[in-house]
């Protein structure tokens, strides 16, 4: 949507911080953007983009098919199950131009109003598990999108499905016009809206090349940087799109390296919660909910709102916690200073998308460890968890001295085999013996009791506040109301079973974190891991890039303890720890819940090392700008501008 002022008009909310063109230096570092992000693979191949269409051609007809079986099921006449027809479209980053190697195809199946929700996750599910080439199909029916997860071909596909009140879906039909929305259930309507928003995105910027190029940039960098996940509290595609978009708005004569030399300025200096919105928010006739702040009290609680384009508006990140903002704020004032020196020629692109240092900045983790007996089980089963985790992470930030609960973005799925019971307890625990981790699939066939754990394990960095000085003693950190909470919450799942799922949080220290979690090289030796006891110039593995070096402690040990809920079951470290207030019981499988052997529920304290004020694990950003020196934007262009703020 277009605006004018005055004579000139613009794409926005607000008009243009800047129409001049990119410098010549802007212009040489475009050109260096674009071949590094070649070396960095983020463009799939000519024979994998005709694959991708295959296989959208062969789901196409699928999702027809599909209709047509339930139309007849219905009791509809075998010509109104052919005319019953159904339509799928592709949104997301597919649909934007700017999907990579690999990726997933996000992908809408629309159909007629006699096809149920329940037909989706029942009938076509089954459908995709009988097709030739599909592998891995996994619904999610709870979740906040319904969304049937897939391969096929080897291509990864996310389906969703959006049912119209329209007796049937013509080949030719568009989704935009706002009435399809009539009668519509709000998770259909959140189902349409993935579509109509990346075709309004790609409406609402000035130029698409220049997008698509800046977005690339983008992405590749929030995925280095581990902040690419909605489910999780960071930001996803749609989101990282729509600020993308807003910058190309801002800049609409700039080219990519100038608008990726931007964003990171504007985003660190954004006003949240101001939102970022591509056009006006547009009220309609249609019973439908739109994001509206000053009405609903959840859209007010959204930290950093970023308004999806397309009628009804909603928040594109409504999953944003205290701890996850925190964390992107960081990475944007780390970005904005790599791209500076880029810019002025002491740095190279490539420093801009150094992987992360999750599993080396922090001293404690949370690990989730979920478990199935079952590969099909373990999808649906590990997703829910997933599902779940930023609830834990909210209630872990109203922990006391817990400064900050972080998210990993993914989690580390393994296959176990093991011998008997016992066995499958311990690896159900995180409690993987060196033998168990070396045994394959041919070591278990025929014998007796054997049988397959598949697991998947969620981590969460915890930063622990730093002493404030003068204080003495230990210090208790309880986590068992948060830990406790998480696992009730999980386990109201309705397909939940006790005796086929698994699942535990416990707590371990950084040195305890296993060898999957790291890239070959890339951990340090476990001795050199250990608090130094002299004065070194190397930073600790566990410190954020920012904190200063370690000084040579002058002061006695301190310590917390770390409580865990009743429901959790203590697990052995796999390491030695320091001395325990209340040592952790190893106890052999006793009692019995449903038929099964279970361990003892048993509260547990564990001592870990409390860092000193001066060395902190996580470096929070300074809350009193003042104290630092912020990014800026180049001379003669304001930021008040985009947010309308400060503004006659």
């Amino acid at each position: 949507m277009a605006h004018t002022n005055g004579n000139t008009t613009y794409l926005g909310v607000t008009p243009p911080i800047s129409v001049s063109e990119s410098t010549p230096r802007e212009k040489e570092v475009t050109v260096t953007l674009m071949e590094e992000l070649r070396r960095q693979g983020t463009f799939e191949s000519e024979e994998e983009a005709k694959l991708r269409e295959i296989v959208l051609g062969r789901l196409a007809a699928l999702v027809k098919k599909f209709v047509r079986r339930v139309s007849l099921a219905r009791g509809l006449s075998e010509a109104a199950a052919n005319a019953a027809g159904g339509k799928i479209f592709t949104f997301g980053s597919y649909r934007l131009g700017v999907h990579g190697p690999g990726s997933d195809i996000d992908t809408l199946c629309v159909v007629p109003k006699h096809v149920s929700r329940e037909d989706f996750f029942e009938i076509f599910e089954d459908m995709l598990k009988e097709t030739e080439g599909v592998t891995e199909v996994s619904g999610v029916p709870d979740a906040y999108v319904p969304i049937i997860k897939t391969k096929i071909s080897g291509i990864p596909i996310d389906l969703v499905m959006a049912r119209l009140a329209l007796s049937s879906i013509p080949d030719d039909l568009s989704l935009q016009d706002d009435n399809l929305l009539r009668n519509l259930d709000e998770r259909c309507v959140r189902s349409l809206n993935g579509s109509r928003v990346t075709d309004e995105i790609l409406r609402l910027v000035p130029n698409v090349s220049v997008f698509r190029d800046a977005l690339r940039c983008i992405k590749l960098w929030a995925q280095r940087r581990a902040i690419y996940s909605n489910v999780n509290g960071f930001l996803g595609g749609v989101a990282w799109a729509m600020l993308v978009a807003r910058i190309c708005q801002l800049y609409p004569n700039a080219i990519a390296g100038a608008i990726v030399s931007r964003f990171f300025i504007i985003m660190y200096q954004w006003t949240w919660p101001q939102p970022v919105l591509l056009k006006p928010i547009e009220d309609g006739p249609l019973p439908v909910r739109v994001w509206n702040p000053k009405l609903y009290p959840a859209d007010r609680a959204h930290r950093m709102p970023i308004i999806t384009p397309a009628y009804p508006s909603m928040c594109a990140t409504h999953n944003v916690t205290q701890s996850t903002q925190m964390i992107m704020t960081e990475e944007f004032k780390k970005a904005s200073e790599i791209v500076d020196r880029v810019i002025i020629g002491k740095a190279s692109w490539s420093d801009l998308f150094a992987k992360h240092d999750f599993f080396h900045k922090y001293r404690y983790y949370l690990q989730v460890i979920a478990s199935t007996g079952s590969p099909e089980l373990q999808i649906k089963w590990s997703g829910t968890v997933e599902s779940r985790i930023r609830q834990l992470v909210m209630k872990l930030e109203y922990v006391e001295s817990l400064a900050l609960a972080h998210p990993f973005i993914k989690g580390f799925e393994q296959v176990t085999y093991c011998m008997n019971e016992e066995e499958v307890r311990a690896v159900a625990q995180g409690e993987i013996s060196e033998a168990i981790a070396k045994r394959k699939k041919e070591d278990i066939e025929g014998v007796e009791g054997a049988s397959a754990v598949y697991s998947t394990t969620f981590y969460i960095g915890l930063a622990v506040e730093p002493r404030q000085p003068g204080s003495v003693g230990v210090r208790r950190l309880d986590i068992s109301y948060p830990t406790t909470e998480f696992t009730k919450l999980v386990k109201m799942w309705e397909k939940f079973d006790e005796n086929k799922m698994g699942i535990v949080v416990r707590h371990i220290r950084s040195s305890a974190l296993p060898d999957y979690v790291f890239d070959e090289g890339e951990r340090q030796p476990r001795l050199a891991q250990k608090r130094p006891k002299t004065k070194t110039t190397d930073r600790s593995s566990h410190t954020s890039p920012d904190a200063p070096n370690k000084k040579p402690r002058l002061v006695q040990r301190t310590s917390i303890r770390v409580r865990l809920g009743k429901i959790l079951t203590p697990c052995r470290h796999s390491i030695a720890e320091t001395p325990l207030p209340a040592a952790l019981p190893h106890e052999a499988l006793k009692g019995t819940e449903n038929g099964v052997k279970v361990l003892p529920h048993i509260n547990t304290a564990t001592t870990v090392e409390q860092p000193p004020p001066s060395a902190g694990v996580y470096k929070p950003p300074v809350k009193d700008t003042s104290q630092i020196k912020s990014p800026q934007l180049p001379k003669g262009e304001n930021v008040a501008v985009a947010t309308a703020t400060s503004l006659p």
